[in-house]
């Protein structure tokens, strides 16, 4: 039993140093350092000392350095902090704000484009107004790049008055750059709540993405759709104030739509399909947030909207909204 504690402790200890060398050489190679070249070479000596110093060496005098280094390492990072000012993609490239003034909520910054292609498009960003109290319910969408355990989750609040108000939790990407899962835990991305027409938001991944999109009407009472649309706003306000980085774990599309949803009264813990986000319906089919009155994979095909989306003239309709609704299988009251 002995021999097995002290196997298993070696092996907890070098796992440790594994992810402590692995997080500082990514830590460095991520950095705000602009020149490639000088990133490259840091983290590959901060990489070769550490396994020397931890795994080769291993005397008190190089151990203690080394995490001196480190230490330096984790002060450097605290201080790399987003910012609003950068050359944004025009996607992304205006903050949206919300004025709520008691029933009324004034939307700036509201996206509205037209699509020709992916990379073809019409800038145009607009203002909109809702009224609060004409608030009648939630869509929840999935888009998948490719089918499987990760995809992109995002909401539409439904209004009995005007069009739904699409909300989407994106990274918000400079010029030339593009979406990387690695980079994205090492500040890389700032966050940006994308608020904007369905013609555009959805459009742009049925149509011209050509990704998977999956609609699910929610159940969730009025008010706590008023609620929770209150909530996104809120945090609207305060990213337009003070920016964010965008994290892959903590603070992404999902996870944060689940941490608004629990502020608006959801019942239910934790669980592992909120990180493995591609498999989220299912967890929302199981808690009974949407139509449970047909198998889960009939649901699911029909609510997949890509045919619906694309059909005829459909993206370029005012009517786009109530179009991928179409035959869209309601939740049971």
């Amino acid at each position: 039993m002995k021999n097995l504690l002290g196997i298993l402790g070696s092996i907890l200890k070098s796992v440790l140093i594994f992810f402590l060398l692995l997080w500082g050489t990514l830590a460095i190679y991520f950095s705000n350092l602009p020149v490639f070249a000088l990133r490259i070479g840091l983290a590959t000596i901060f990489l070769a000392f550490g396994i020397w110093a931890l795994w080769i060496n291993r005397n008190p005098k190089w151990i203690f350095l080394f995490a001196i280094a480190y230490a330096g390492l984790i002060v450097w990072w605290m201080t790399i902090k987003p910012s609003h000012n950068r050359q944004w993609r025009p996607e992304v490239a205006v903050m949206p704000r919300a004025t709520i003034n008691g029933d009324s909520v004034h939307i700036t910054g509201f996206r509205n484009f037209e699509y020709k292609t992916y990379n073809d498009f019409t800038v145009h960003y607009e203002d909109r107004d809702y009224l609060l109290s004409h608030l009648t319910s939630v869509d929840f969408f999935i888009s998948y790049w490719h089918v499987g355990p990760v995809g992109h989750t995002f909401v539409s609040f439904n209004f009995d008055n005007a069009l739904p108000l699409c909300i989407s939790i994106e990274t918000r990407p400079e010029v030339g750059e593009g979406f990387a899962p690695i980079a994205s835990l090492f500040k890389q991305f700032e966050l940006i709540y994308l608020v904007g027409d369905e013609r555009d938001i959805v459009g742009v991944r049925t149509n011209h993405r050509h990704e998977e999109v999956y609609l699910y009407p929610i159940r969730i009472a009025p008010e706590n759709a008023r609620k929770l649309l209150l909530i996104y706003l809120s945090r609207i306000n305060e990213l337009a104030d003070h920016p964010e980085f965008y994290h892959l774990l903590s603070n992404n599309c999902t996870i944060n739509i689940v941490r608004y949803a629990n502020k608006a009264g959801r019942k239910g813990r934790f669980n592992l399909y909120h990180f493995l986000n591609g498999f989220i319906d299912q967890y929302l089919y199981s808690a009974g947030f949407i139509n449970t009155k047909m198998p889960f994979e009939e649901l699911r095909k029909l609510s997949k909207i890509n045919g619906v989306a694309q059909a005829g003239d459909a993206e370029h309709s005012p009517d786009f909204s109530k179009h991928i609704r179409t035959n869209l299988p309601k939740v049971e009251e």
